[in-house]
């Protein structure tokens, strides 16, 4: 296995852990606040995800961090986006009998939304990989500031609004 091959490997098993802490995460949340073990008032679960938001895309301006430390962002925001979930499929007011099959349903809703973005994110940057341009300079940088900034944005309109 050549060196790049390698790095390739490393870095779809971080994805995969990353991807799968989040799941696990919201999973939780989700399924608590739904059989209303867990509540929390919209009003503090849409700015924290906002902010949430913005505090991964300003971290990935970062470069060597701790898979562990990010493994456990990942996983407490994870819990926050799960309670937001929550309030979303709450609206939807379902009959007790397809509480389960619902549930299932959006939770598959949310990971097929997730692996599609994931997927396409990483086309992406490995076509400027192969085309030897910095995507980190082309793409990362940008997008992250890009997604800080309305993320923030989104923040503070949940908190005034």
């Amino acid at each position: 296995m050549c060196s790049s091959d390698l790095l390739s490997s490393l870095l779809w098993r971080k994805l995969l852990l990353l991807v799968t802490t989040f799941t696990l995460a919201h999973t939780l949340t989700l399924g608590l606040a739904m059989v209303d073990v867990v509540e929390v008032s919209a009003r503090i679960v849409e700015p924290l995800i906002a902010f949430s938001i913005v505090y991964v895309a300003i971290e990935n301006l970062m470069t060597h961090q701790s898979i562990k430390r990010k493994s456990i962002i990942v996983f407490l925001f994870g819990l926050i986006h799960g309670l937001g979930f929550a309030t979303m499929l709450k609206e939807f007011e379902m009959a007790p009998e397809f509480f389960v099959t619902t549930l299932i349903g959006f939770n598959i809703g949310v990971e097929l939304a997730q692996v599609v973005i994931v997927l396409g994110v990483v086309g992406v940057l490995l076509i400027l990989h192969r085309l030897k341009l910095n995507y980190r300079k082309l793409v990362v940088v940008p997008i992250s500031i890009l997604i800080a900034l309305i993320g923030f944005w989104w923040g503070v309109e949940r908190l005034i609004g």
